[in-house]
């Protein structure tokens, strides 16, 4: 007697596409997921804007002479001391201030009032804005509103001469302090735009004169 056929059932019209219908589903959302990480994670590479830049140290400018312009990470180089008597119109100590200022320090380039692009004034000796007439000393501290604090900061590491690295540090109020140099010659900087601190809030400069 001939063993029976056994009979393999095949899919129906209504089946096959019940499981194309949800491979189209799966693919889709997997191709979503894969967009949304990809512009969820920082894919920022060295040297653009969120990013450490690698800077000479020769763009450090000399004590409390005019900052340097850094575009394409959007910050201002200076090289501040209050100690030293050169430059004491750009950078001095005011009468709240109860310890010297000194170090080099990376300042973001808008205005903490409205997001403008300020300039410094070589005239007058100072960061001022154009739109709605902030004014900064050359640390960053306001001197005229109205911005509602002083500039923000980037994160700063200088290597010297003698192996050793410095980063800022911050202050009880939370902001980055600049590097002090110490004497101590610069061989490398780093300025990690992706590091950032809100300027502090303090008394208007003008109004301590």
């Amino acid at each position: 007697m001939a063993a029976a056929e056994t009979q393999v059932p095949g899919i129906s019209r209504r089946e096959f596409l019940y499981y194309i219908w949800t491979a189209s589903i799966a693919l889709y959302l997997a191709e979503f997921t894969g967009l949304i990480l990809w512009f969820a994670i920082p894919k920022i590479r060295e040297g653009e804007f969120g990013g450490v830049f690698n800077v000479s140290p020769t763009a450090i400018p000399g004590i409390n002479e005019p900052p340097v312009d850094n575009a394409e990470g959007r910050f201002w180089l200076v090289n501040l001391n209050t100690s030293d008597s050169t430059g004491i119109e750009r950078m001095y100590q005011a009468s709240d201030e109860s310890s010297p200022i000194e170090g080099v320090a990376a300042i973001y380039k808008v205005c903490t009032h409205l997001g403008c692009i300020y300039k410094w004034n070589d005239a007058s000796n100072r960061f001022e804005c154009p739109c709605h007439g902030s004014k900064y000393r050359l640390d960053g501290r306001r001197i005229q509103s109205p911005a509602p604090r002083s500039l923000d900061r980037f994160e700063v590491t200088l290597t010297f001469d003698d192996g050793s690295s410095e980063s800022s540090g911050t202050d009880e109020l939370g902001q980055f302090l600049p590097v002090p140099l110490d004497g101590r010659t610069v061989v490398g900087m780093n300025v990690d735009t992706g590091s950032q601190k809100k300027g502090v809030e303090l008394t208007l400069l003008q109004d301590l004169v």
